[in-house]
C-alpha cells in the first residue's frame, strides 16, 4: 500500500533521485519497522513530492501483531497523528503572536503572570536522594527569575518525569507532574509544578522539558482563551489546518492512525533521537511492530481535560506542511500572516548564551535533537554547523519531531520544508530522521 505524487512543477530536484525518498520509505515498512507512513516536501513555495506506504492501523480492537490484511487501514494523505511534541513549535509561535501584540516581554519574569513561581528553588546536584525530603534539604533559592525566553529555549531549569536520571525527574513522577493526559486542567497543573524543585538554575543548562507546557498556560493567560481556543481561532483556521486540535474531530476517526513501537527494544531515553538510535541495518529481519494504542480505545477521540502545549496535538501531514511553509514564508500564509517576517528571523536564530551549542549548555539527555553543533531558537533546534552536527543539512535550518518518530525541518537557504508523519514509539527506535535528510538532499541539483 503506497500513494506517491510528483508534481510536474516541481523545481531544483531531480526527478530520478528524488524517488529515492519514496523507495527509503517503503523500505521501513517492508523491513518492518514502521507500520506506515508518509513523507511531504516543499521547495520554492511549491509542492515537490509526496509518498505514503504502509498501514495506519486495524480496524478492529482484536490485532495486537501487524499484518496486512483486509481489516487494515491504509497510511493516507488524510491520515491524523499524534504529533507529541510537534506541537511545540505551535505553541511558541501562539506566544509570539501575542508577544507582538505587546501582551510580554521575552525577558520578562513568568511570575509575572504565574506568581506561584514567585520563590522557586533550586536542586543542588547532589546525593542519591531516596525521599522527597531528601531532595528538599538540597535545594537552595534560584538565583535569577525563570524567563520566557528561557521557556521558549529550554534553559528554565525544568525537566521530565520520564528521562530517569535524576531525584527531580522521580519527584515529577511521584507528583503526577505530566502534562498530555493529565486529568487535571492546565492552570492546576503549572502551578502543583511550582512547587517542584528546579533541575538547575534558570539560564545556566539546556534541559528538554515540560516548559513549552509552562508557556502555553501562560498563552491563556495573555489571550483569555483556553490554549484550544486560540489555537483554533488564531493559527488552525486561518491557515486551513482542519484536522489538527487538541483530539480527533468525529468525521476524522476512521483515518486515525494506531501507535505502534517495535516489537523489542526501544526505550525512551536515547540521546539524540534523531541520530544517535539503535542502528539495525535495512536488511535485518525484524519482528513487525506492536500496536500500543489503538483507534477503538484511543483517548484521543475525546476532549482532554488538559491541553498540553508541550505535545497534546494531532493533525496531518497536509496541515503541518501548511504551518511550515507559513514559516518559510517568513509568517505569511496564502495572504494571512501570523507573525512579521523579522519575528521568524529571530526566533530562528540561536537562542542560547553566548550562542553556545546545546553540547555546551550541560550534560546530553535524551531529546528529539542531537547536540554537538545545534543550538535552540524560540520553539526549535537551530543547526549552527552541520558538520558538527553530523548532518547533511544547512546553517540555520531548524527542526524538531515527537515521540512517535513524527519529525519536520525548514531550510531557509535552500527554501526547503519536509514533514515525516509515522506512529512509532519512542523516536529514539531507529535513525530515521538522519536517513531521510539523505535521502531528501541528495536528491537537490
Amino acid at each position: 500500500m503506497n500513494n506517491s505524487t510528483t508534481p510536474t512543477n516541481a523545481t531544483r530536484f531531480d526527478s530520478i533521485r528524488l524517488q529515492r525518498v519514496g523507495h527509503w520509505l517503503d523500505k521501513q515498512v517492508a523491513s518492518n519497522r514502521l507500520a506506515g507512513a508518509s513523507v511531504l516536501i516543499g521547495k520554492d513555495g511549491e509542492e515537490a513530492y509526496f509518498h505514503s506506504a504502509g498501514i495506519a492501523g486495524f480496524n478492529l480492537p482484536t490485532k495486537d501483531q501487524l499484518s496486512v490484511d483486509a481489516q487494515s487501514r491504509a497510511f493516507q494523505r488524510d491520515t491524523v497523528v499524534r504529533l507529541y511534541s510537534m506541537t511545540k513549535p505551535v505553541t511558541s509561535v501562539a506566544a509570539l503572536m501575542l508577544f507582538e501584540q505587546g501582551c510580554f516581554a521575552l525577558d520578562d519574569p513568568i511570575a509575572r503572570y504565574l506568581p506561584a513561581f514567585a520563590d522557586v528553588r533550586v536542586w543542588d546536584g547532589k546525593g542519591e536522594l531516596q525521599s522527597e525530603d531528601d531532595l528538599r534539604r538540597h535545594t537552595h533559592p534560584a538565583r535569577a527569575a525563570i524567563t520566557v525566553r528561557q521557556l521558549m529555549n529550554h534553559t528554565a531549569g525544568f525537566t521530565y518525569g520520564f528521562m530517569n536520571a535524576t531525584p527531580v525527574d522521580r519527584l515529577y513522577r511521584d507528583k503526577g507532574l505530566v502534562f498530555p493526559g493529565s486529568t487535571e486542567p492546565l492552570e492546576v497543573l503549572v502551578n502543583r509544578l511550582a512547587d517542584a524543585p528546579l533541575l538547575c538554575q534558570p539560564g545556566t543548562q539546556w534541559n528538554y522539558s515540560v516548559a513549552t507546557d509552562v508557556l502555553g498556560r501562560l498563552v491563556e493567560i495573555w489571550s483569555g482563551q483556553s490554549l484550544a481556543d486560540y489555537f483554533q481561532s488564531q493559527l488552525f483556521i486561518p491557515l486551513s489546518m482542519h484536522k489538527t486540535g487538541f483530539h480527533v474531530n468525529a468525521c476524522d476517526a476512521a483515518s486515525f492512525a494506531d501507535l505502534f513501537g517495535p516489537a523489542a527494544g526501544g526505550e525512551l531515553g536515547n540521546i539524540g533521537g534523531s541520530s544517535s538510535t539503535m542502528v539495525i541495518d535495512i536488511a535485518t529481519d525484524l519482528e513487525p511492530p506492536v500496536a500500543l494504542d489503538v483507534l477503538a480505545t484511543t483517548s484521543f477521540l475525546e476532549v482532554p481535560s488538559l491541553y498540553s502545549g508541550g505535545g497534546g496535538l494531532v493533525g496531518s501531514i497536509d496541515d503541518y506542511a501548511r504551518f511550515c511553509q507559513c514559516l518559510l514564508n517568513g509568517g505569511e500564509l496564502n495572504g494571512v500572516r501570523l507573525l512579521g517576517r523579522k519575528t521568524v528571523e529571530f526566533m530562528r536564530q540561536n537562542q542560547l548564551p553566548d550562542n553556545k551549542d546545546m553540547a555546551a549548555m550541560g550534560q546530553a539527555v535524551w531529546s528529539e535533537t542531537s547536540y554537538e553543533g545545534v543550538g535552540f531558537g524560540l520553539g526549535f533546534a537551530v543547526v549552527l554547523d552541520p558538520v558538527g552536527a553530523g548532518m547533511l543539512s544547512s546553517r540555520g535550518e531548524h527542526h524538531w519531531g515527537g515521540a512517535a518518530s513524527t519529525f519536520f525541518w525548514i531550510d531557509p537557504v535552500e527554501q526547503l520544508y519536509v514533514v515525516l508523519l509515522t506512529q512509532l514509539y519512542p523516536s529514539s527506535s531507529y535513525p530515521l530522521r538522519t536517513e531521510l535528510r539523505t535521502a531528501v538532499y541528495q536528491a537537490i541539483v
